[in-house]
């Protein structure tokens, strides 16, 4: 007998029928049951157990909405009828009609006050509620009754682990399992009665909470063996599929159960996180759709609806998704999480912040919150919170790999705050990239691809420092994980057949073919110059946003493809060129790059100096960079092979910026001070560097030296502290000589320059733009020769035009050099002559992009 029939009298001719309804179920043989039920209904069409049993029988062969109907008329004729209302309650809450479950659940208890069937399930509402006290309270309730109740004891740990109370969660877990154990054993291995597929089916759901989803499995197959049309089952075994990893049949169970049963929320909402997983935001959004369509409160549908109108950069839609469900629920605690993740979208950071904070406040075992509000707290450089985030999600989800893959990848830290902590922190994330690497290992190794580029090791290349060896580690362990996932979805790069037209097809794959350094240093001359008659340019551009760069890409590429899509989407795209040769421009900078870099999507593939460090990617062939720029044994620097184009390796033009005026007084710098900019941004000021701003300051008595304030404002505000300091230690007042002024636009950093005396370039990590930006003002610029190609940006450029007498050995020697430059006004003037003279000697060099020519032809030979 499936469900519970009560106390009734059996009377008359509709009672036989029901007790011969009873037996066929029993033999498993659902649909006679059904038809004897029917039956009974009409012989006594107002006797509420005729009508409870029918809808007993109806959801047991998945005619849900059916079972509702009966439900409700026994209801109608028994109004107090406890388990017309529990059996009704409970099918609600399983489609997440939650107030209604509810209101039906708490009459079943009015009726039966100790109906501990009844207690369970609305525990279990309260729990999707968000009301985890009073779901406690009523399991605590039907543990008193029972100490031993299966159900109520497996709630009531997952509770107890919501509420922060592990260790007793575990007593209580462990005590449900031994339970279940015997259950087990003194049914032979679960032998339930003959087609008894809810049997079944409420093992697999208690397989699922002890984690042992392989069993689960098994137990949901044997459901669906005993009845086929049990739509939960199917639904449920898509879930511990998805768990598994293979969403593909995930998404098939999810769409059997949809066919017997197309008004079931729950599986709908279902399939929509599967097709999500997949990069199928349209018809991930479509489902979550469905299910509200059925149930307009469906909360956790509205949520998921949120999270994949965020994928696709719908903010305010998704925004608005997340609202309505605090309006339903309040206590939800996921929704006060995707408001949190559309408000760090919009740079909204504290209100962010204090989102996630609610959320964990409500519910303090959430992984994914720990995790956002990680990430949230990093991006502001605050790494030591960051970090132990990350370790509350770990400690919650000891499979959760994209948390334990930033916890390694933030031992790094933006800002320092001592040439100490810079060295600790690297010593850390080397270590930790060790640890990682053994950590993924066994069936983490599935899921791997997830976690990779979530967070790069960014800031490594900050650190004057040889970094080959930890990105090396770094660079084998996303290889490694990324052609997990490619094997696993069987898409491997197909086999290079020869075009017809004879070109040589290369792809870009960029998140920056918009206006961006890495743009307009590096790729747009490779689009405006490359040959056409000898090579095709297939772009990627893995960004949605586009400008007035973005539409000369667009009309220079053979072939453009753009917008938010997935892994798999980006990859299918790829390979479905068949190119010859694959160019990341600045591997490093962001996710997806990262993950598509990491495999092997063409015969050829080259990275260059967007992000001007070496990958570590096994997958990487060769490294563009240039002759100008580059140390003499600049190989043992790199994991690729090393490619030295002449000159400064780039076609550049100097920007055409319409000049506009600008107050320095409105910015609070005296325009009669001798002006030096210092244009970097935080992360490129070392500590070992500090002294050398209030010793230029103290040698010229009267300057200003003026920084910008970054985007992320407190990475701004720990570089002025840090430098605040060193001009104490100085014996100076660092307001008196330096200003942090607002980041400029393009003309407001041109009318800026043209208005000061030096330009002071960031040492050990050089600027490109900003110092040909400065050339094409005529603004004496300083620079120290850097080890790494990192470090000669600005220093090539001088020694292109032929003043090498710019570069600093030392930092010593820039100290005096910029010293020089304010106090020598003769030598600042023949200086500045000489660049405004020859500054047109490195713009519009086609002999790189020829070289790049030959190159590709090289490497592309059969």
């Amino acid at each position: 007998m499936i469900g519970q029939s009560g106390d009734i009298p059996v009377t008359g001719v509709a009672d036989q029928l029901i007790l011969d309804g009873n037996k066929a179920e029993d033999a498993g043989d659902l649909r006679e049951a059904c038809r004897l039920y029917r039956e009974a209904v009409r012989m006594a069409p107002r006797y509420a157990r005729a009508h409870l049993n029918l809808g007993i029988g109806l959801e047991a062969i998945g005619d849900a909405e059916e079972a509702i109907g009966s439900y409700e008329t026994a209801l109608e004729v028994d109004a107090g009828n406890a388990y017309a209302a529990y059996n009704l309650g409970k099918l609600f809450c399983t489609r997440g009609r939650l107030r209604e479950a509810e209101k039906l659940l708490t009459s079943a208890l009015y009726s039966k006050p100790d109906f501990l069937e009844a207690m369970v399930v609305l525990s279990e509402v309260h729990d999707l509620q968000g009301e985890i006290p009073e779901a406690a309270a009523m399991l605590q309730a039907a543990l008193r009754l029972s100490p031993d109740h299966i159900g109520a004891l497996y709630n009531y740990g997952i509770v107890l682990r919501k509420i922060g109370k592990s260790a007793e969660a575990e007593i209580v877990l462990e005590r449900h399992a031994t339970l279940v154990g015997s259950i087990a054993s003194s049914q032979r291995g679960l032998a339930f009665a003959p087609g008894d597929a809810v049997g079944y089916f409420n093992w697999g759901n208690s397989l699922v909470g002890q984690g042992r989803l392989g069993e689960a499995k098994a137990a949901y197959q044997r459901a669906i063996d005993c009845n086929p049309d049990l739509a939960e089952a199917h639904s449920n075994l898509g879930n511990v599929y998805r768990d598994l990893g293979d969403v593909d049949a995930a998404i098939a169970f999810y769409r059997r159960a949809l066919k017997l049963d197309s008004k079931f929320p729950e599986a709908h909402s279902n399939l929509g996180n599967a097709l999500r997983d997949n990069d199928q935001l349209d018809a991930a959004i479509a489902c979550y759709r469905a299910a509200l369509v059925i149930n307009p409160d469906f909360t956790e549908a509205l949520c998921n609806l949120g999270h994949a109108l965020f994928d696709q950069g719908r903010r305010s839609e998704a925004l608005a998704c997340h609202r309505r469900a605090l309006e339903l629920n309040p206590g939800y605690a996921h929704a006060h999480s995707g408001i949190g993740n559309a408000l760090n979208d919009e740079g909204r950071i504290g209100e962010a912040v204090e989102s996630y904070r609610r959320a964990l406040a409500i519910n303090p075992n959430l992984p994914d919150v720990y995790f956002n509000l990680g990430n949230v707290l990093g991006g502001q450089g605050e790494r030591a919170e960051a970090l132990e985030c990350y370790r509350q999600a770990v400690a919650i989800d000891p499979g959760y790999v994209q948390a334990r893959w930033s916890f390694a990848m933030s031992h790094l830290a933006v800002i320092s705050e001592s040439i100490e902590e810079t060295a600790r922190c690297r010593a850390g994330f080397i270590a930790e990239l060790g640890k990682l690497d053994d950590w993924f290992r066994g069936d983490r190794v599935s899921s791997g691809f997830k976690a990779v580029g979530v967070q790069t090791p960014f800031y490594l290349a900050y650190q004057e420092e040889c970094n080959q060896d930890p990105l090396r580690n770094y660079g084998n362990l996303c290889a490694r994980l990324m052609e997990e996932w490619l094997k696993g979805r069987q898409q491997v790069q197909p086999p290079r057949v020869p075009r017809s037209d004879g070109l040589v097809h290369v792809g870009i794959v960029s998140r920056h073919l918009q206006s961006h350094s890495v743009w307009h240093a590096i790729v747009k001359g490779w689009f405006q110059q490359l040959d056409r008659d000898r090579f095709a340019i297939h772009a990627f551009y893995v960004d949605g946003k586009e400008d007035r760069e973005t539409s000369i890409a667009k009309s220079a590429a053979t072939r453009f493809v753009s917008g938010k899509r997935g892994l798999r989407q980006w990859v299918e795209a790829i390979t479905a060129e068949r190119l010859d040769v694959l160019i990341y421009p600045e591997i490093g900078m962001d996710t997806m790059t990262v993950k598509l870099a990491s495999m092997r999507l063409a015969p050829v593939q080259v990275a260059t100096w967007g992000h001007p460090e070496t990958t570590g990617l096994p997958t990487m062939d060769y490294y563009l960079s240039a002759e100008d720029m580059e140390p003499e044994d600049a190989q043992e620097n790199y994991s690729e092979q090393l490619v030295m184009l002449p000159h400064l390796g780039c076609y550049f033009e100097y920007p055409k910026i319409e000049r506009i005026p600008l107050d320095l007084e409105n910015l609070g710098i005296d325009s009669g001070t001798p002006l030096l900019l210092c244009p970097g941004v935080p992360f490129k000021y070392a500590p070992q560097q500090d002294w050398v701003w209030p010793e230029i300051a103290r040698r010229l008595g009267h300057c200003r030296l003026v920084f910008f304030t970054y985007k992320t404002e407190a990475f701004s505000t720990k570089l002025r502290n840090r430098l605040v300091g060193a001009f104490e230690r100085a014996g100076l007042d660092a307001d008196e000589f330096m200003t942090f002024i607002p980041w400029q636009s393009w003309q407001g950093f041109y009318a800026l320059l043209e208005q000061a005396d030096v330009f002071l370039d960031t040492i050990g990590f050089s600027g490109f733009n900003t110092a040909m930006q400065a050339v094409d003002c005529g603004i004496p610029v300083v620079t120290r020769e850097g080890r790494f190609l990192r470090g000669k940006l600005a220093s090539g450029i001088l020694k292109r035009i032929g003043l090498q007498e710019l570069v600093a050995a030392s930092d010593e020697d820039y100290v005096a050099l910029a010293v020089r430059l304010v106090e020598d006004q003769a030598y600042h003037a023949s200086v500045r002559e000489r660049m405004v003279a020859r500054r047109e000697l490195m713009v519009r060099d086609s002999t790189s992009v020829r070289a790049l020519e030959d190159f590709l032809l090289r490497v592309t030979e059969a």
